[in-house]
């Protein structure tokens, strides 16, 4: 099976000069785990929500366990309230950031008539979960785990 069979056409795609909170809205809006990031017909890189976590930089958050004595009790909503504030700041700094800055890059990507199993190797070795699909050099789609795990089901159907 090819991935052309099983990959995603006309993906959703992010310009490499947006910023991070246009790349937050899409992959919320669309429920995706990442975008391919263009300029121009030519893709640059990717970003994911993993790249937009890793940016989520708040300082030493409140991770200690203690049974709170009478006087530690007016601490704790303190404690949370600063560390919300110090979470709203990173927010708020990085929604500006041009996506290209943060993208994974440069992208590793696909022909859309490679093998499946081609795919599956190739996110395995490099430790990614989409591939960007292209067909001399333009995008074409996009594949994830979950579509491979889809062809090979498919294919197992097929054969049963």
């Amino acid at each position: 099976m090819q991935i052309r069979d099983v990959m995603t056409k006309n993906p959703v795609v992010v310009p490499v000069e947006a910023p991070i909170r246009e790349a937050a809205r899409l992959l919320r809006t669309y429920r995706i785990g990442g975008l391919p990031v263009m300029k121009g017909d030519h893709i640059e890189g990717v970003i994911t929500e993993s790249d937009v976590l890793s940016l989520l930089d708040t300082g030493n958050l409140s991770d200690d366990l203690w049974l709170p004595s009478p006087l530690e009790i007016i601490e704790v909503p303190i404690r949370e309230f600063i560390n919300w504030e110090r979470t709203k700041n990173a927010l708020s700094d990085i929604g500006d950031m041009p996506v290209g800055e943060v993208m994974s890059s440069p992208a590793i990507t696909i022909a859309e008539d490679a093998d499946i199993e081609a795919a599956a190797a190739l996110m395995l070795r490099e430790g990614i979960a989409r591939l960007p699909v292209v067909r001399e050099r333009q995008l074409v789609g996009i594949v994830t785990r979950a579509d491979i795990v889809r062809g090979v089901g498919a294919g197992a159907e097929e054969s049963a």
